[in-house]
């Protein structure tokens, strides 16, 4: 399953961020995969497309980041799929995709 990621950088502190990047990296536990990411303009914030099958995973790595980033992790889809969804009628109020 895919999951879009957005951290927000406590105190608007992204060398922090990357500083610990640098010295540990990711830090992210097997089974949960980065896939590409991208830093708003002004850096405050960093979006992370991630994939994993157990979203359990997220809180291991997030406990390695918490002190230095607030993090909102939403399952999302490809349009391709969102469509195909629609155009099949299996996009019902029951499969909205959920906010963790």
């Amino acid at each position: 399953m895919l999951f879009m990621v957005i951290e927000r950088f406590r105190d608007h502190d992204g060398a922090a961020v990357y500083r610990r990047f640098r010295e540990k990296g990711r830090m992210s536990p097997d089974g949960l995969k980065y896939l590409d990411s991208w830093v708003e303009v002004n850096g405050n914030r960093c979006f992370q497309l991630m994939e994993c099958d157990d979203g359990q995973l997220f809180q291991q790595w997030i406990a390695c980041w918490n002190d230095l980033v607030d993090f909102e992790i939403v399952a999302v889809r490809t349009s391709q799929e969102a469509a195909a969804g629609h155009e099949s009628g299996v996009n019902g109020p029951k499969e909205r995709l959920r906010r963790t």
